[in-house]
């Protein structure tokens, strides 16, 4: 079993704590980031060194929840120091991305192009037409518009064409075979 609710979480220069009451701050050079943690999770904050412990008995779910809220933590002090990318690459004949303001077209083999509008909190660049580069300082904000983005046409097993992760990798199937 992994222990990571017990792990320290050491902030670098220039990332600033705040809690109230249940709601945690963190600011950095990038930005800052504010999230509620469960009253069961008691943070503690010595000089550069955070530690998260339960303040109840310690259950099942106490434990994922212990873990979590360490690991949303960490997401958060990594987010205002580094930020999270994500790239995805178009694959198709004709498939391409253009950003015209802070909407996202997408042409991927439909009979009219996909539109789809850019959170303020990310920053969305398409460098050529077949890569779309997103970037933010919440982890989850940009997981979750590239799984969004993906899911317009998601990459299929026989041909490998649709929208995919840089580095992921799409198995491929055999098509029938003919007599």
């Amino acid at each position: 079993m992994s222990r990571i609710g017990y792990r320290k979480v050491v902030l670098p220069d220039g990332v600033d704590v705040k809690s109230n009451g249940n709601n945690v701050t963190v600011k950095g050079a990038k930005g800052s980031l504010t999230r509620s943690i469960s009253p069961v999770i008691k943070m503690n904050i010595n000089d550069n060194v955070v530690t998260f412990e339960p303040t109840v008995k310690y259950d099942y779910k106490v434990r994922a929840l212990h873990g979590t809220t360490r690991a949303n933590f960490n997401n958060m002090v990594q987010g205002v120091t580094k930020g999270f990318n994500k790239t995805l690459k178009l694959v198709g004949v004709g498939y391409r991305a253009q950003l015209k303001g802070k909407t996202l077209v997408l042409s991927v083999g439909y009979s009219h192009p996909v539109n789809i509008d850019v959170n303020d909190d990310l920053e969305v660049k398409v460098p050529d037409n077949r890569t779309i580069q997103i970037s933010g300082i919440n982890k989850q904000t940009v997981g979750d518009f590239a799984a969004s983005v993906r899911s317009v046409r998601s990459p299929e097993p026989y041909k490998g064409k649709g929208i995919r992760y840089e580095n992921e990798v799409v198995r491929r199937k055999e098509g029938k075979t003919g007599k």
